[in-house]
Order: structure tokens, then sequence, then C-alpha cells
């Protein structure tokens, strides 16, 4: 085989096998489907979208990219794991299918139409990872170099996304004669800002109603744009380029990727590239090509993918710890790192403040920050592609901890000062992103643990007792539930110290304290 039929041939179906699915059972609305209706899963079909995701995955990964590193790993048992070197580095060697996060989060952000930036230096590859996923939609090459924008310091609003038509500048009566001459990359499927923190600040902006609204205004003209993947390139993740890039624009960009470096043990290959006169991106096989149909498929069936209550109860107390700020307010509602914030007080005047908890101990004391619901709809959007790109029924525990800290990469921030970075073997946490948020989240599930939550869980009880509605709740039961309420209150204020996740707890319980006792009121006039 020639090294260029090496470089189009994809892997053979199952790339990750798994136990057949039972069969489906007869259903009556079969009978009224007609005959042209073809089965979904029908050889004329082709392979399931998550395995012909898989498939582009290792064409990608074995063939295109050179030197991956595989840092989302998995394990079916025990992993073999070394012990390297004077600061006792770790080497793990996975027991199941693990994967590249630069090749792996890219195609999840395909797989759902979300937004993706690429870090690392220059010359990295960030630009032909992300011209790879426009071919995988379909486009020619030419189509995708063409329609992708180079951030530069002089970029206008125009030169990103259009100019009104000279003729009608000088003859229109009115702003609504003058049309524009929209710029071909807005009604792509897949959108590349190559260099994006070298965009004019006021450019920014119009760049951000196009990346979270989906649409593009000049001179009150609107031009919708199709839901797309979007792929961003920085050679620093901070947004430090040109200009610095505005909050609101950063908060969009759902995941983080860092281009690693290069292994020169890879070279052979390189050589090869360079002596065939072949780009990977111009031999793109064709199985792995997706259309418009199949990515809106692929959209639906990840949003069908379900999580299981023990994975969803384990992010919330996750998410908890957080956001709380004891010395933030007086009144309770109040008490939140965000209020700190909207002070305009130093953080460390803050922190000065903090007295009683055990700020080692405690997780919320690592960042500067809490997690916003953006946040968290992405966080689960990414562990349901994951759990599908791995063909599995649900989201496991596992596919949350893995695309945790590309999601949280810049969200949450971490306050570099807190005790946790400065304990004996954590001070590589202070630049090592993904390795500190896979930790923070890992010391999360042995409190969740040690707590027995699973088990010993009362605003979970009481909140599942709300849910089934107040129809035919009585006077006497409403009244012995507000009092349950109140009573656990008592206890957890006896000498209990006050953590992010025991301050969500008691929100919830005024906020069922609140809809009975308005309930109560309501029965009291029937």
């Amino acid at each position: 085989m020639g090294w260029l039929d090496a470089l189009q041939r994809v892997s053979q179906s199952p790339t990750n096998p798994h136990v057949p699915a039972a069969p489906r059972a007869f259903d009556v609305a079969d009978l009224y489907r007609g005959p042209l209706a073809a089965p979904a899963d029908g050889p004329e079909a082709g392979p399931p979208l998550d395995e012909k995701l898989r498939q582009a995955y290792f064409w990608i990964v074995n063939t295109a990219i050179i030197s991956p590193h595989y840092d989302v790993e998995f394990n079916d048992g025990p992993p073999q794991s070394f012990v390297m070197g004077d600061s006792r580095s770790r080497l793990t060697l996975p027991s199941a299918q693990s994967y590249s996060s630069y090749v792996l989060l890219p195609l999840l952000t395909f797989a759902t139409r979300r937004k993706c930036l690429f870090v690392g230096g220059p010359g990295r590859g960030k630009t032909a990872s992300a011209l790879l996923m426009g071919i995988l939609a379909g486009y020619s090459v030419r189509e995708v170099r063409r329609a992708m924008q180079h951030g530069h310091p002089q970029m206008t609003v125009a030169d990103l996304l259009g100019n009104p038509l000279p003729a009608d500048l000088v003859a229109a009566q009115s702003i609504e004669d003058i049309r524009i001459s929209w710029r071909s990359w807005l009604g792509m499927r897949v959108k590349i800002i190559d260099e994006y923190n070298r965009i004019p600040t006021r450019t920014q902006s119009a760049l951000l109603t196009v990346m979270g609204d989906n649409y593009a205004e000049i001179l009150n003209h609107v031009y919708e744009c199709p839901e797309a993947a979007w792929y961003l390139t920085a050679n620093d993740e901070q947004g430090g380029g040109t200009y610095q890039v505005i909050e609101a624009l950063r908060d969009r960009i759902d995941v983080i990727v860092q281009a690693l470096a290069f292994n020169p043990r890879f070279m052979t290959d390189l050589l090869a590239r360079i002596e065939e006169n072949v780009r990977p991106e111009e031999v793109v096989p064709r199985q792995i090509v997706f259309t418009e149909a199949e990515v809106d498929r692929l959209q639906d069936e990840v949003r069908a993918v379900p999580v299981p209550t023990e994975v969803a109860r384990r992010l919330e107390f996750f998410a908890s710890q957080f956001e709380f700020c004891e010395v933030a307010a007086e009144q309770f509602e109040y008490k939140t790192k965000d209020t700190a914030r909207l002070s305009g007080i130093e953080w460390h005047a803050v922190t000065a403040l903090e007295t009683g908890r055990d700020r080692l101990k405690d997780l919320g004391c690592q960042s500067r920050n809490g997690l916003s619901v953006r946040v968290l709809t992405t966080l689960l959007v990414y562990a349901k592609a994951l759990a599908y790109f791995r063909g599995n029924r649900t989201v496991e525990l596992e596919d949350l901890r893995q695309v945790l800290p590309f999601v949280l990469h810049d969200k949450l921030v971490p306050d570099l000062d807190a005790p946790f970075f400065g304990a004996a073997g954590n001070a590589m946490f202070r630049t090592d992103r993904v390795g500190w948020l896979r930790r923070v989240f890992d010391l999360s599930c042995a409190d969740y643990d040690r707590l027995n939550l699973d088990a010993d869980d009362p605003v979970a009880q009481l909140s599942t007792e709300f849910r089934r509605g107040l129809n035919g709740v009585t006077e006497a039961e409403t009244r012995a539930r507000l009092v349950r309420i109140e009573r656990l209150i008592g206890e957890w204020s006896k000498g209990r110290k006050l953590y992010g996740h025991l301050y969500d707890d008691l929100l919830v319980l005024k906020y069922l304290h609140q809809r009975y006792t308005n309930y109560l009121r309501w029965l009291r006039t029937q």
C-alpha cells in the first residue's frame, strides 16, 4: 500500500466494540410508515453516526495530526502506572480506549455545534486542525480557506460582516433601500476565526452578536446565520493579543484545547509529507464527511443521551462549592463571590475577612468565582457528547470528569494565593489548569462519598416530595412539611461550619418553605 493510499484508509467498523443492543421490539406504528420508509440503521444508511464520528476521529489522530497525546484516559480495569524522575512524575497506561483531547474536543464541538478555542504557540497546527473540521462538514479546502477570518489590528466590522453596495448608497432614499453584500462565511455551518485576539474591540462586539445570537446586522439590515460549529485560534489562552478580548466574547467560548508540543520521534511522518507534497486536508476520505442532515441528526442523538441522577447529583455538589462567600453580604442570598466582584473591592481584601472555615479543606477557597448557568449547560452537553462518542447509552461519571477541565478551563478562575496551591505537591497546579480542575473534581466526589449523600440526602428527599405536586395535599400535611424543613435547618445551625454545598441546600430549604407557606395561605381561602 502506497503512502497516499494509507492516508485515505478509514478504520474498519466497529472502532469501539460494544455488546450488541437488544433487537428492537415490534411497534404497531411501523405498519403506518409505508413501504418507502427505510430503517435508519439499514445497510444503505451507512454506519451509525457515532461510529462515523469515531472513524473520523481515528483517521485524524492516526493519519492527519502527527504525534497525538492521549490525555483523555479511560480504564476498564486497573491501569499500569509508573513513577519516573526526581519529581515522582506518574506515567499511566490506560486499560481502555483513550483519546487525544486535541482531536476529540473539536470533534465533539462539531457534533454539538458549539465553540472551541485552540491555544498554543505558533506553528503547532491550530489552524490546520480547524480546517479539517470544515472539510468534515462537506466544504472543499478552497471554500474553508477563503471563508476563514484572519484577525488583524485593522479589521473593521465591514471586513468581518460585509459592505453596503456603493450604488445603493448614492441612490437610496432610505436605509431600507440599501442592499448589503454579506460575507459568504456567515452562511457556513463551520466558522473559523484565526487569531481572534488580534481583532479590534469594536469588531469583537460585532463578532459577539454573530457567535451569541446567530445574526449579523449592518444599517438595520439583518442576516440570519445558520447554527454552526465555531473554531477560534489564539497563541495565548488568556486573550493577550493585539487587543484584549472582551469578557462577553470569552464567555461564549465553550471549550479550550491546548496544542501540545511536537514529538520529534514522528519526524519520519513529517518528512514523508514533504517528499510526497500531499497535505492531509486535501485527501480527507469521503466516508467520514458529514452531510448537513447528518449533523442535524448528530445534535439530536447527542441531546437524547440521558444523564443518570447519581451523576447529575455529583455535578450539583461540585458546582455548589464555589459561589459562596460568607463575608460578601449581610443578607443570606447575597453571600456570593459575584456580590464581592460587583463591589469592586480587591479580592485579597475579601479573603482577609474570612474566619472560622478551614481554607485548605474548603474547595470553594481555591477559586475566585462560581459557575454560571451557561457553563453548567455546556458541561452537560459535552458530557452527553463524549458518552455518545464512546457508544454509551448513558453518561458515566468518568465522561463528566474527562470533559470538565476543558469546559471550565478559563471559566473557573483559581485563587493562586489559596492555601491549596501552597501545600506540598500542589505547586504544579499553579500552571496545570487541566490537572487542577480534575483534582478539585476528584476531591469534591470524595467529599460527596464521605457525606454519604447518595443514601442520606434530606434536601433531595424534600425536593422530590415537592416535585410530585401539591394537588390533594392537606393543610395538616403542609404544616407537617413546614415543620420538617424548620427542624432540619435548626439541626444544621448548631455549631456547623457554613460551606458552599450547605449554603445552596439552605437556600433550597428556604425556597421550599416559601412555596409551602404560600400554598398554606391559599388553602385557608378555600
